[in-house]
């Protein structure tokens, strides 16, 4: 795993070459390795000094998560990150230089290598990457990141790259002080040597094992620093409200750990690390943003046997905000386009969309122009059904309304190939209902993109009674293409997501109506962790979309529709008092021009606020129970898989991370818990807190959802 060589000039060099993994990476074979190698390293009297390199594109990717995934207790977190702290301590402390041939990406505990080096010297390519990204996974470095980077460029600006995990190119590494040169790939080895038989005998101590030694900026005790710590440790709270541990343990160990020397520093480190590390958060957050995202991208749930198809031409039918977000993210990909609209002013205007996104990436320079045109000539603009004819896939994103979606379906199947697939954006309307017109219903598939779709990672790729495992699979293919991350859904109103999610908005507009106040709503629902309270969220939705959904299912349903408790207030909202969100800068919360959205001061009036309020947890836990709830009735009625389900909360509607996803919450609370909590809300509240027979036997047989 660690290739060493020694020249006749003396430099020794230890290469990373982690052969049984597809990138090098920090398990407890390779920590072994590499500590048994810097000690014949330190031991070699003919070794004047030692370069660390990497024969694989990378240098070190990180640490295997399978290591911490599988700790316990707080004691096999000791054991399991104490070593390898302990060799990079040696290493510094050795009396030999040590410098890093840094020749591709460097994350984690590989950037923890290069830190605890005497000098660093990466490669002049802008694709390498440097960072400590722990953080986005709940975790902190643990081989003395926290500790070495303040010491090395200030504590302020170590901040970003460990409470945010930002990376940086070579470039920028260079010009923040972590690392000293940037030389051409070709002579990455020849530097590295020229310097340790040059320099490195005098740079064998580093500053912060010298007598005098002063922070860059100031230690946490100084006037700047402490100021920033009050303020980081604030604003942090308020993004975090306190559910997520790691940044928390890294502000302390940086207070903490630069206020001793390293050694104790490195003992702080590892105490908080040992925490974290078998913290529920960490858990959750590596199973689901790591495993089961990982499991997504892969393709794991595709349909096995069927060979994967090749995309290259897409047509889009409907250039509004979605076609247009759609079209876009196709002919980055490198798609060839058809955008299809009743006019070509439509058409064209659903391009410049995209091309408003291009320009403004030119003009923060992330983009070069001749790139931007290339893209843009990717799109072609229509109103002939014919141009379809050639195309791979067609995909309908106009208005959610069966008649204009049947019309479209009949035009498009008329003019496509016969291996096309047709796919339908639709959010709502069962898939199934949708194919009846077609003419080949075994094509035909439910692709739910998001909106933005530019920016929104998810996609639920929705299967219909009659679509055929092929094209499930084929429809997972493109999904790869376009670079989203798919969850296959079964067809119902609604599909998975957003019948879900709308458990949030619901039960705030069924509160609003009970009379509890609308500031309490908000806070809890900011508290728990949701990207936005819940009634902001529905004038950002459209509280006149929430309306025409409930409008349509009515209707569908017809004598069958049973009443919802949120449908008063929606009523209300838009039918008495013409208020219908953002859009009309008048919903749940007014807009002035000239100042901050604040809650519309009405509401009071027509939603009295209750003499008896309810507690910040009663609405916290109506508000985030409820979308488990739905998530635990669409797995019984086998709607969605569990992986797929907690994938599908995190990308689509940005359910905290720290619970892994709306069932990942079932787990972390305990079924039998969240069983019991739902059965008091239900006798409160009334039958939509009741829980499904399926996960009422879980909970009787203590079991997970996800594997402890």
């Amino acid at each position: 795993m660690i290739d060493y060589s020694i020249d006749a000039d003396g430099v020794a060099t230890l290469t990373w070459n982690v052969a049984d993994r597809p990138m090098n990476v920090l398990n407890k074979a390779s920590i072994e390795a590499f500590d048994a190698a810097v000690k014949r390293a330190i031991a070699d009297p003919a070794a004047k000094g030692v370069v660390i390199t990497s024969s694989r594109p990378e240098f070190v990717a990180g640490g295997d998560l399978e290591l911490i995934r599988n700790l316990r207790t707080a004691e096999e977190s000791m054991d399991a990150s104490g070593p390898f702290s302990r060799t990079l301590r040696a290493l510094e402390t050795s009396g030999k230089p040590f410098v890093a041939a840094i020749n591709g990406t460097a994350l984690g505990g590989g950037l923890e290598i290069c830190l605890a080096c005497h000098r660093r010297i990466a490669a002049d390519d802008a694709r390498i990457q440097l960072g400590l990204p722990e953080v986005t996974l709940g975790l902190l470095p643990a081989a003395g990141g926290t500790q070495r980077l303040p010491r090395m460029i200030g504590i302020k600006s170590a901040l970003p790259y460990l409470l945010e995990g930002r990376k940086a190119d070579p470039a920028g590494a260079l010009k923040a002080g972590i690392v000293d040169e940037v030389v051409p790939a070709e002579q990455l080895l020849s530097r590295a040597k020229a310097w340790l038989l040059s320099d490195g005998a005098a740079a064998v101590v580093k500053p912060w094992d010298t007598k005098g030694f002063k922070f860059p900026g100031g230690t946490p005790q100084s006037p700047g620093p402490t100021l920033l710590f009050f303020g980081i440790a604030g604003n942090l709270l308020g993004k975090t409200q306190g559910l997520h541990p790691a940044p928390e343990a890294i502000l302390a160990c940086i207070y903490d750990g630069c206020q001793v020397d390293l050694d104790t520093g490195l003992k702080i480190e590892q105490r908080q690390f040992a925490g974290l590390a078998i913290a529920a958060p960490t858990k959750n957050m590596i199973r689901t943003l790591f495993y089961d995202m990982g499991d997504a991208n892969r393709l794991a749930g595709r349909p096995q046997g069927i060979p994967v198809r090749e995309f290259r031409k897409v047509a889009v039918l409907g250039a509004g905000m979605m076609g247009a977000g759609l079209a876009h993210v196709c002919a980055v990909a490198g798609l060839d386009v058809v955008l299809l609209d009743v006019s070509l002013e439509s058409a064209e205007k659903g391009k410049a969309y995209g091309a408003k996104i291009l320009d403004a990436q030119v003009a923060k320079g992330r983009m070069t122009a001749d790139k931007r045109d290339a893209i843009l000539a990717r799109v072609c603009t229509t109103n002939a059904y014919a141009a379809l004819a050639d195309r791979d896939i067609v995909i309908e994103a106009v208005f959610e309304d069966r008649a204009v979606k049947a019309e479209v379906t009949r035009k498009a199947e008329a003019a496509m190939a016969a291996d096309a697939i047709f796919a339908s954006n639709t959010s709502t309307l069962p898939i199934t209902g949708l194919a009846e017109i077609s003419s080949r219903p075994e094509q035909f598939v439910g692709l739910h993109f998001f909106s933005p779709v530019e920016k929104m990672p998810l996609l639920e790729v929705i299967r219909g009674k009659r679509t055929s495992e092929a094209t499930i699979a084929h429809a997972l293919d493109f999904a790869k293409r376009i670079r989203k991350t798919p969850i296959v859904v079964n067809d119902c109103p609604s599909f998975y997501a957003n019948r879900a999610f709308a458990m949030y908005p619901y039960e705030a507009m069924t509160m609003l109506g009970e009379g509890v106040h609308p500031g309490l709503i908000e806070n809890a629902g900011r508290l728990a962790g949701m990207p936005m309270p819940s009634l902001a969220l529905i004038d950002e939705v459209s509280v006149e979309l929430m309306y025409k959904v409930m409008k349509q299912a009515r209707h569908d349903q017809g004598d069958a529709y049973r009443e919802q408790p949120q449908d008063d207030v929606l009523i209300t909202m838009v039918e008495k008092l013409g208020r219908l969100g953002r859009k009309a800068n008048q919903g749940f919360y007014d807009y002035p021009a000239n100042g901050k959205k604040c809650l519309w001061p009405g509401l009071a009036e027509h939603f009295p606020v209750a003499k008896e309020q309810p507690t910040l947890e009663e609405v916290r836990q109506r508000l985030m129970y409820s979308q488990s709830l739905e998530a635990a009735r669409c797995l019984a009625e086998g709607i969605v898989g569990a992986r797929d389900a907690d994938v599908g909360s995190l990308l689509g509607w940005g359910f905290p991370a720290v619970h892994g996803g709306v069932l990942g919450q079932i787990d972390t609370v305990g079924a039998a818990r969240f069983v019991e909590a739902c059965d008091a809300m239900a006798r409160r509240h009334g039958e939509r807190f009741e829980v499904p027979a399926q996960l009422r036997e879980r909970a009787a047989r203590g079991e997970r959802y996800h594997a402890a």
